[in-house]
């Protein structure tokens, strides 16, 4: 393996580094990881929100905020504690994230609504994006 290779890969791999120990040590039930599908890189930086809907107003309540990180993944979304059944949505702000890169997107933002029946479990909410399309999944 080269050595530029093992200088990009090193802070992935190494116990010093702090973003790793805060995923690693992360305990959320619920993960996401977005993909700039159009240039093959994680969606770094992509401002997102998480938002659970009272079952009987059908109001949506705002959990919390957060921004990808250099690997696209937003790491500590919801505590084990507040992770309850219900129905929630991630609301990904795709043309901030696209006009930092001087692009324009033709989805202002993207919603992505699921139903969370067993807390238990954990939840994977994967975002494959380019500038006209985009695509998810439940992930593991």
């Amino acid at each position: 393996m080269s050595s530029n290779r093992l200088q990009q890969i090193q802070g992935h791999i190494l116990p010093g580094n702090k973003q790793s120990l805060l995923m690693a040590g992360s305990s959320s039930p619920l993960s996401t990881h977005v993909l700039n599908t159009a240039m093959g890189v994680p969606g770094s930086n992509l401002a997102l929100s998480l938002y659970r809907q009272d079952p009987n107003t059908s109001t949506w309540h705002l959990i919390t905020t957060g921004t990808t990180n250099a690997d696209g993944r937003c790491p500590g979304l919801i505590t084990k504690d507040l992770f309850t059944p219900g129905v929630y949505r991630m609301h990904f702000e795709t043309a901030q994230y696209w006009a930092s890169m001087g692009e324009t997107s033709f989805y202002p933002y993207v919603q992505i609504v699921f139903a969370v029946n067993d807390p238990g479990q954990k939840y994977h909410i994967p975002l494959l994006l380019s500038r006209f399309s985009y695509s998810t999944y439940r992930g593991s």
